[in-house]
């Protein structure tokens, strides 16, 4: 498996933002208000991510302390972060798009809240994108050319 292509990763959040952005420009009145709770519930995912991948190069590197890991399981890791990734520059992108969308409608209460959540969750997004790309780098193993994982 080849490690994931950080320009695929931006060209799905421009993708999906400018699909987002387009569809709102339709029906952003009756799309409700953006959750809140999107920005923990991202965030909490890519603590998850990172500390599993400080743990497993752990493992891999064999350093005193940590048991030997199943190469089964991280390969599994593997294709989790390279899977979350993809996900969250998705949902970046539709985060991005209702930013984009509301910034000129700041002086209202609902576009106003949108604009608030949407930047918070698109950075959560933007964080979860750079903790499934470090846990896909720990899954690499040791003395591997740079392309291969």
């Amino acid at each position: 498996m080849k490690p994931s292509n950080p320009g695929v990763l931006v060209g799905l959040v421009a993708v999906f933002g400018l699909l987002t952005w387009g569809l709102l420009r339709q029906f952003y009145s009756t799309v409700p208000t953006l959750p809140w709770t999107a920005i923990p519930t991202t965030l909490l995912l890519a603590v998850g991510e990172a500390y599993t991948g400080w743990l497993t190069r752990a493992r891999i590197l064999r350093r005193p302390d940590t048991k030997p890991v199943d190469p089964l399981a991280v390969a599994r890791l593997a294709a989790l972060a390279k899977a979350t990734a993809y996900v969250a520059a998705a949902f970046g992108g539709i985060f991005a798009g209702f930013v984009v969308h509301v910034l000129e409608l700041l002086d209202l209460d609902k576009p106003r809240q949108d604009a608030f959540v949407g930047g918070g969750s698109f950075v959560a997004c933007v964080i979860l994108i750079c903790a499934a790309l470090f846990l896909e780098h720990c899954c690499r193993v040791p003395g591997k050319p740079s392309g291969e994982t």
